[in-house]
Order: C-alpha cells, then structure tokens, then sequence
C-alpha cells in the first residue's frame, strides 16, 4: 500500500493530512502558516512536520507495530494554495500571505524532497475533496460555493477538477452581478459577487439597509455579523429576512449563470456562511429556480460535509489522479 500527503495552504494554519492510496484519510494535524515573502521558510516547516511525522510512522502508526510506514512508501504530495495555479505548477500570487508569482510544485519538491507534488488552487481542490469523499459522492458532476471571508468556488467534471488555462476556472466570487456597483472589491474590480455573498459581504449589505432603515431589529440589538444577519432571520426578523433576501438574489443569480456554462448535477455550500443551514439553501434555490430554464431548476442544492478538510483530502485526491 502507498501513501501521499495533503497539505492546504491557509492564511493561520496549514492543515496537513497523510492518506492511503484507496484516499482513505488516516490522520491529520495542523501547523502555523509563517507569513514571509517567499514560500521557502513555510516549506522547510512543513518537511519539518512531515519528516517528524514519518519518523514517528516509521515505528508503527498510533504505535501498532503491525502497520509501518516509510518515506519510500510515500507516493507524492498534494498542495492546496490560496491563488491562481496553472497547470505547470506555477502560483500566480497569494495575497493573504504574501506571496507574488512563484513556481510552487517545483519549489515544493525541492525542498521537501519528496516529487511528485501537485499544486492546485484551494477552493478547487476543496470541491475536489467534497466530490470524491463528501457531499458529491455519486454525482458525476457538482460546483461547490464556499461562503466565507470571501467567496470561492470549483467545478468538477466526471471526477476531475476543473482548472483553466489561467487557473481561474470556478472563480464565481468575481463573477458580475452588480455591472452599476461603484465600490470596489479586493480584487480590483466592482461589483463581484465576493461583496455581497461572502461574510463580510453580507455585513456591508446589512449596515446599509439598516442605516436607511428604521425598523426595529434584532440586528441593532447586537454586533452585526453574517452569524447574527442568518440567526435573526431565522427567528422571523423581518429586516433581517430582506437582507437575506437580497443577498441570496445575488448568489442565485451568480449560480444560475454559472449553470449555462457548466450545468452540474449538484451545487454544494461549504464555508463559514453555509453554517445558516437550510434557510440559506432555500432562499438562495428560490432565486436561482426564477432565472434558470425549466428543465435546469431541479439541481440539488446540499452543504458541504468535510469542513476544513476538504482542502487537504482534494490536495490528496489531485496527487493520486496523477499517479493512477
């Protein structure tokens, strides 16, 4: 039996999962992620963590001395980062740790020692994850959405992530559904769906209601967060259920035309925001049923499973499509 590591790349930590080669996750463990200019320094932390943990395995996993596992037994290396990656293996930057354009797979093989490495964008190699081991099990295709600090997002086509020639591809966060948006978002641009459906998104989107608003609500009552704005509209809160309302338009509508290019059988949540449950899964299947065609309104609208290690069992997953 072979085994590989995933690694997803975070902006706090970098988790780091060692599974078998059927994909089976046998533990995880985390590390800080060090904040530099250049990946070399996070890169020798990680060969730190791995060695050690190799070293430990190599005497018997959990200390049963039945089941032994050694460097030369490691297929390869799986890596999720926070960027754009194209096909060679190449980030083109990664802006919540500091990172310009770097060739990660080659770095990564250089310094940890173990080849082949396989470097893909996170958010893809989440729905990766979530299609070969969690929500999307069965389907032959399925978009994930993550809801969090920002929005990301991933295609996967009859088992297989889709990448893009330029690494973008399920990018839906800065998709435009707001062409008359005059603020601008991180990246640049106006009117992503990132400033209305991630969490921070929803936040600005209810400060400005309320400010022209003067109701009563609960969200006066409290600090305004994605958390309270889903809480309080699930308690009948009636300014707080408009707000809902109007971010999951934009949402619907971002999915509905991510629908007309790929038309996957599942749309799958994942992220901070995703915890708001089914109340979220309906109203944003209601907006994206009015703006779809007939036959396309039936997809099935579920919450990712994996959580936080989706990444890392996607960054596993990409490494033994490639060996296999």
């Amino acid at each position: 039996m072979g085994y590989c590591f995933g690694i997803d790349i975070g902006g706090t930590t970098v988790k780091i999962g060692l599974a078998a080669e059927d994909g089976a996750l046998l533990e995880g463990w985390e590390i800080p992620t060090r904040r530099e200019p250049t990946p070399e320094g996070l890169l020798l932390d990680i060969r730190v963590s791995i060695l050690d943990r190799l070293d430990r395995l190599d005497r018997g996993l959990d200390g049963e001395k039945k089941q032994k596992i050694r460097r030369a037994d490691i297929l390869g290396i799986g890596m999720a980062a926070p960027g754009a990656v194209t096909a060679d293996g190449i980030l083109h930057g990664a802006v919540n740790i500091g990172w310009g354009d770097v060739a990660l797979a080659e770095e990564a093989e250089r310094i940890l020692g173990i080849s082949p490495v396989c470097v893909g964008n996170d958010a893809r190699l989440a729905a990766l994850g979530e299609a070969a081991y969690g929500a999307g099990v069965g389907a032959r295709s399925m978009l994930m959405v993550t809801l969090g600090t920002g929005v990301g997002g991933g295609v996967v086509l009859n088992g297989k992530v889709l990448m893009g020639e330029s690494g973008v591809a399920g990018e839906i966060g800065h998709m435009t559904v707001n062409p008359f948006e005059t603020v601008r978002c991180n990246c640049g641009k106006a009117g992503c769906l990132e400033q209305y459906a991630s969490a921070t998104g929803m936040v600005r989107v209810a400060k400005q209601v309320l400010a022209k608003r003067r109701e009563d609500s609960l969200l006066r009552q409290k600090e305004v967060t994605a958390k309270a704005l889903w809480d309080a509209a699930r308690a009948g809160d009636v300014l707080a259920n408009e707000i809902t309302d109007v971010v999951s338009a934009y949402l619907g509508m971002a999915l509905a035309n991510a629908m007309y290019l790929v038309d996957t059988e599942k749309i799958v949540f994942g992220g901070g925001v995703s915890k708001a449950g089914e109340l979220l899964l309906q109203k944003v299947e209601k907006a994206y049923r009015s703006r779809v065609f007939a036959h396309s309104r039936e997809k099935e609208f579920l919450l990712a499973k994996l959580g936080n290690a989706a990444g890392m069992r996607g960054a596993a997953a990409l490494l033994l499509q490639k060996i296999k």
